[in-house]
């Protein structure tokens, strides 16, 4: 098992940056597939990006260009750089973990963090 912590949220303006760090409990080396979702109010949980232990990405393409996912295997934790936050990024972001990387998202033995919220202001 590994418990996943998220931080980094807050409220931020339009066009600025959050940086969202993802704290694993234990070693993500041996963990394929890590990554971000969000949930605005209302809406459906949608992947935004993730990562693989050789460093494969995906994103949604509503953030591409604008958001960039990494991982420290060293330091057990993920990140996600937003840049040019816009008030449609405003949700609950989650993070991830999964044996793999699909086209649709992460999947296998699936861990969650609580969440961390983002508010973009117009």
């Amino acid at each position: 098992q590994v418990q996943l912590v998220e931080s980094g949220g807050g409220l931020v303006q339009a066009g600025g940056s959050l940086r969202l760090s993802c704290a694993a409990s234990r070693s993500i080396f041996s963990i394929n597939a890590m990554g971000w979702y969000r949930q605005a109010s209302g809406k459906q949980r949608e992947l935004v990006a993730a990562i693989t232990r050789v460093g494969s990405t995906n994103y949604a393409d509503s953030v591409k260009g604008r958001f960039t996912i990494s991982r420290d295997n060293a330091e057990n934790t993920v990140y996600l750089q937003m840049n040019s936050l816009r008030p449609e990024d405003t949700a609950v972001y989650y993070c991830a973990a999964g044996t793999w990387l699909l086209p649709n998202g992460i999947r296998g033995n699936e861990y969650w963090g609580q969440g961390t919220q983002v508010t973009v202001s117009s």
